[in-house]
C-alpha cells in the first residue's frame, strides 16, 4: 500500500435509485476511518464529471448532509449521467487518466449497472498502461436487478430493486381497491411497471397478493404474448372474477410504439410517443370486454425509482453496506473487484458481502429465471415471491420532515481546483 493516501472518485451512471445515496454514505464514512484513502471526490454527473474536472469534495460536508444521503432518493446529491466511454473514444479514456494524475485520485469507484462495471474496468487496465497506480472497484445499482448472472453466483441482487419491489407491492394493493370499488364501470385496470428486457420489476406485483386471491395477470417482456392472447387472458378472468388488474412491463412487444434511445441504446420508453399500457388499454376497448364498462389505464413514471416514501429498510441497509465493502476493497488494493451481496443458504434470510471480478459482471447479463414463470405466461411463481419477499422488509422507513417536507441531504458546492485546461467529452462535440 501506498505511504501516504490518495485521494478517491466517486461516480454514479445509468438511472437511478430510491437507495443509491445510500450506498454513497457508505462509501463516504467507510473512507473516513481508512488511513489510505485520502479525500473523497464525487464526480459531478458521473464519468462527465471526470472529464470536465468536477470533482465534489465529499469529505468537506459535513456529516450530518452525509447522513441525511439515507434519506435522500434519486442521484441529486453528485448527479448521474447516460455517457458511455465507448472504445473509440481514446480522448475521453486518457482525459479520465489525466484528471485522477492531476488531482491525485488512487481510488475509483463506479456505481451502476453492467455497462459501468465495463467502463470501470476499462478504466483500471488503460491506467495500469499508463503507469498510474489506479484501483478500480465497482459498486452494484440498478432497479431492474439485471447485474450479474442467472445462477445468483456473482450477485444476489442489487440495491435498488428491493426498494421498487416495494413500491410495486404497495402500488398493486392500491390498485385493488381502485379496481374493486370501480369495477361496474371500469373492470379492467392496465398497470405499465419500468423493465425493459427483464422481468423483475413486474414480477413484483405478485409480492401484494402471495395468496393469490386478486384477479392479477403479470406480463413480463421475457414471455411473448400477441394482444389477440392477453385479452383472451383478460375476459377469461373477467368471466371468472368479473375484474381484472393487468400488470404490464413496459418491453412487452405491442409492436412499434415511437422508442426514444438513450447514450447506452437502451429504449427509454418513458421518453416514447405512446406507452405500452395505452396500446393494452385501447386494443381491449377496441375488441370488447366480456364485462360491462371499460379498461383503463395507469402508467407509473420515474417515480418508480424515486418514491423514498416506498423504499425498503433491508435495501437502504444492504446498499450502505456495499458502499462500505467496496471502499474496504478500494483501501485493501482490490482494484478490478465489484462489492456484492451473497444470500447465505436456510429459511432465514440472511446475506453477506463480498466481491467479484468486474470483468466477469461486465460481460455478463443476467435473465429472470424462466422456472419462475407460470405456464400460462401470465403470472411469477411462488419459487420468486420466496426469493423477493425478504428483499421489501416489514416495515415502512421513516422520513425525516421540516413542515412537513422532507428534510433532503444539501451538499455543499466545494468543488476541487481545476488544475487542467477545458475539455470537452467526445460524445458532445
Amino acid at each position: 500500500m501506498p505511504a501516504t493516501p490518495r485521494n478517491l472518485v466517486v461516480a454514479q451512471s445509468g438511472g437511478p435509485s430510491p437507495v443509491i445515496n445510500s450506498s454513497l454514505r457508505g462509501i463516504v464514512e467507510a473512507a473516513r476511518d481508512l488511513a489510505a484513502i485520502g479525500t473523497v471526490y464525487g464526480a459531478y454527473h458521473g464519468i462527465e464529471g471526470v472529464l470536465k474536472e468536477e470533482l465534489l469534495n465529499l469529505s468537506a460536508q459535513s456529516a450530518g448532509e452525509i447522513a441525511l444521503l439515507r434519506y435522500t432518493p434519486a442521484a441529486g446529491s453528485i448527479g448521474t449521467c447516460r455517457y458511455k466511454l465507448k472504445p473509440k473514444q481514446a480522448e475521453d479514456f486518457e482525459r479520465v487518466i489525466e484528471v485522477f494524475r492531476a488531482h491525485h485520485v488512487g481510488y475509483f469507484l463506479y456505481i451502476g449497472g453492467n455497462d459501468s462495471m465495463d467502463t470501470a474496468h476499462k478504466v483500471a487496465q488503460l491506467a495500469q498502461q499508463r503507469g498510474l497506480d489506479l484501483v478500480a472497484v465497482g459498486v452494484p445499482k440498478t432497479i431492474d436487478n439485471d447485474v450479474g448472472d442467472s445462477e445468483f453466483k456473482l450477485i444476489d441482487h442489487t440495491p435498488g430493486f428491493g426498494s421498487v419491489a416495494k413500491y410495486w407491492m404497495h402500488m398493486v394493493q392500491n390498485a385493488n381497491e381502485e379496481n374493486a370499488g370501480s369495477s361496474p364501470a371500469d373492470p379492467v385496470l392496465v398497470l405499465q411497471a419500468m423493465g425493459r428486457k427483464i422481468g423483475f420489476i413486474p414480477a413484483a406485483a405478485r409480492l401484494a397478493d402471495p395468496a393469490r386471491e386478486m384477479p392479477l395477470l403479470i406480463y413480463l417482456a421475457e414471455r411473448h404474448h400477441t394482444l389477440a392472447e392477453l385479452a383472451e387472458q383478460v375476459n377469461d378472468r373477467l368471466r371468472q372474477q368479473g375484474r381484472a388488474i393487468v400488470v404490464v412491463s413496459e418491453g412487452f412487444d405491442v409492436g412499434e410504439i415511437g422508442e426514444l434511445k438513450d447514450a447506452f441504446g437502451h429504449t427509454s420508453f418513458s421518453s416514447s410517443q405512446i406507452t405500452v399500457a395505452q396500446v393494452v388499454v385501447n386494443y381491449l376497448n377496441q375488441v370488447g370486454l366480456a364485462a360491462k364498462g371499460a379498461a383503463r389505464g395507469n402508467v407509473s413514471g420515474t417515480d418508480q425509482r424515486h418514491s423514498m416514501a416506498y423504499a425498503s429498510i433491508v435495501d437502504l441497509d444492504e446498499a450502505y453496506k456495499s458502499g462500505q465493502m467496496a471502499a474496504l476493497l478500494a483501501a485493501g488494493g482490490e482494484s478490478g473487484s465489484m462489492s456484492t451481496i451473497l444470500r447465505e443458504p436456510g429459511p432465514v434470510y440472511n446475506v453477506r458481502y463480498d466481491k467479484v471480478p468486474l470483468e466477469q459482471v461486465a460481460n455478463s447479463e443476467r435473465t429472470f429465471p424462466a422456472n419462475w414463470i407460470t405456464a400460462d405466461g401470465c403470472d411469477v411463481t411462488d419459487d420468486f415471491v420466496r426469493y423477493a419477499r425478504p428483499l421489501v422488509g416489514d416495515e415502512m422507513v421513516t422520513l425525516p420532515l421540516i413542515d412537513g417536507r422532507q428534510r433532503l441531504s444539501r451538499l455543499a458546492p466545494i468543488f476541487a481546483a481545476q488544475k487542467l485546461p477545458k475539455y470537452v467529452p467526445q460524445a458532445d462535440r
